[in-house]
Parts: C-alpha cells; structure tokens; sequence
C-alpha cells in the first residue's frame, strides 16, 4: 500500500491561485489505483461468512492443495 505522504505531488492552479488539479507520477497513480481496487474488493466481501483457520487448512487439505 503506498504511503500517501510521500506521493510526489504537484498542484494545477487558476489564475488566482487557487488549487483545481493535482499532477502525479503515473507510477504512484497506479498504485493508488490498484489500492483502490483492493480497498473495493474488501469492501465488497464485507457482510461474507468467515471461517476459522482450522477450518480452513482442512478445506485446503480436502481439496488436496497441502
């Protein structure tokens, strides 16, 4: 997850000073999109059953994946 305090950030004003857009590397712009992405996945599986860890090594031990 990037840390938003040290995104390079560099800010579009008006005429009058005014900040209305921000500029940022691509590269951190893509992580903060595929940190969005997850933050909306988790979000998204929120009300989602939950299942112990025992009981989720004898699933994968039943499906054969250990």
């Amino acid at each position: 997850m990037i840390d938003i305090n040290n995104l390079h950030l560099n800010y579009i004003t008006n005429p009058q000073g005014e900040q209305t857009a921000v500029m940022l590397p691509m590269n951190e712009f893509l992580e903060l999109m595929e940190d969005f992405e997850d933050l909306i996945s988790i979000a998204s599986r929120k009300n989602e059953s939950t299942t112990s860890h025992e009981n989720l090594l004898i699933e994968l031990a039943n499906d054969g994946l250990i």
